[in-house]
């Protein structure tokens, strides 16, 4: 069998910031590093991380919760044998952690959902998992645990590994309630001034906006959990940049912005619940991707899970700055595509 050489096609990258975050994860400025074919995005990013050095918090993101998940699918005689299967393994999460501590060192169960359709079992497993984003982790863990579980409940059968319950990389409800990756908000408040000198708008224009464009006319395409004007550009360009799987910016970009009038000055939210990035595994042995994430401060001998952390905050700060951008730019007749002709003309 004849082994293939790796081909890595570059794409072009830039450094843009500094930007000044603040929170629960890290308190820092720095710059991140964007790689995509859109090159209007290093400017517009830019401009949001300018405003970010110019507040007295900068952006603060708050890192809410993180876990991975792989469902799995079982089948049991009838619905009865279902329920009563489901209600057992949910008691017995102790003897559960023991089997998927023999899988990896890092992971563990820390929750289980179910839903029973006819005599199918969608079992959604929840697992911490360190640094990794963890999607092999997970289906290595649920793969010894189904040889237990059959063992255990004889009456059950072997469906599938993967139960689309999960949900990986498709735009899902569940996701978004139960959350898969990290659930991180980023938020800044934006003196009016600096609003209008740098931004180039009014806090209300701002505001105004969001509702009639997120919210509204993302509710008239039917959005599902999602009110967002480009999060995905970000997203991408941050992911392909520290060597994450590209795909989950389909359920990474759904979230909400949200904005508000303060006293005066603009409050801008972004709300991320499904982040899935990993500071380790797969993805992450090229060389511009280790030099990233050192530069990120994302390779540093702390305890395990912290520099995932750390990035997942890195990103959602920088998905607040092309967003508010953007925003800020579509309160103005024709700034959008002027600097669309500027920039790639």
């Amino acid at each position: 069998m004849k082994s293939h050489k790796i081909l890595q096609a570059p794409i072009p990258m830039r450094w843009v910031g500094p930007l000044r975050i603040s929170g629960n994860v890290l308190n820092d400025e720095l710059s991140v590093p964007l790689a995509t074919y859109e090159t209007p995005l290093w400017p517009s990013v830019g401009r949001g991380a300018r405003v970010s050095m110019l507040c007295e918090e900068g952006i603060k993101t708050t890192l809410i919760d993180e876990r991975m998940t792989r469902s799995i699918l079982l089948e049991a005689p009838d619905a009865l044998a279902a329920h009563q299967a489901v209600e057992s393994i949910k008691a017995r999460r102790d003897d559960l952690n023991a089997v998927v501590a023999q899988s990896s060192r890092f992971a563990q169960l820390i929750d289980i959902h179910s839903q029973i359709v006819g005599n199918l079992i969608y079992l959604r497993l929840e697992f911490t998992t360190g640094d990794a984003s963890g999607h092999n982790m997970v289906t290595n863990a649920a793969d010894r645990l189904f040889p237990w579980l059959l063992g255990e409940y004889p009456q059950l059968r072997y469906s599938s590994i993967s139960a689309n319950y999960c949900s990986d990389k498709k735009a899902t409800a569940v996701n978004g309630i139960l959350g898969r990756g990290k659930y991180v908000v980023s938020e800044i408040l934006i003196p009016r001034a600096l609003c209008e000198r740098r931004l180039k708008t009014t806090p209300e224009k701002i505001v105004d906006l969001n509702i009639k464009k997120n919210l509204i006319g993302t509710l008239m395409a039917g959005g599902l959990r999602s009110a967002n004007a480009h999060y995905a550009n970000m997203l991408l360009a941050f992911y392909l940049a520290t060597g994450q799987d590209a795909a989950n910016i389909i359920e990474g970009s759904q979230g909400v912005v949200h904005a508000e009038v303060r006293d005066g000055d603009l409050y801008f939210s972004c709300t991320l619940p499904n982040l899935i990035v990993g500071s380790v595994g797969n993805g992450k042995g090229i060389d511009f991707v280790e030099d990233n994430l050192a530069r990120l401060g994302c390779r540093e001998p702390r305890e395990p899970g912290a520099n995932a952390r750390r990035l997942a905050a890195i990103c959602a700060a920088t998905v607040l700055c092309g967003e508010l951008s953007l925003l800020a730019a579509q309160t103005n007749p024709g700034e959008l595509m002027d600097a669309h002709i500027r920039l790639e003309r």
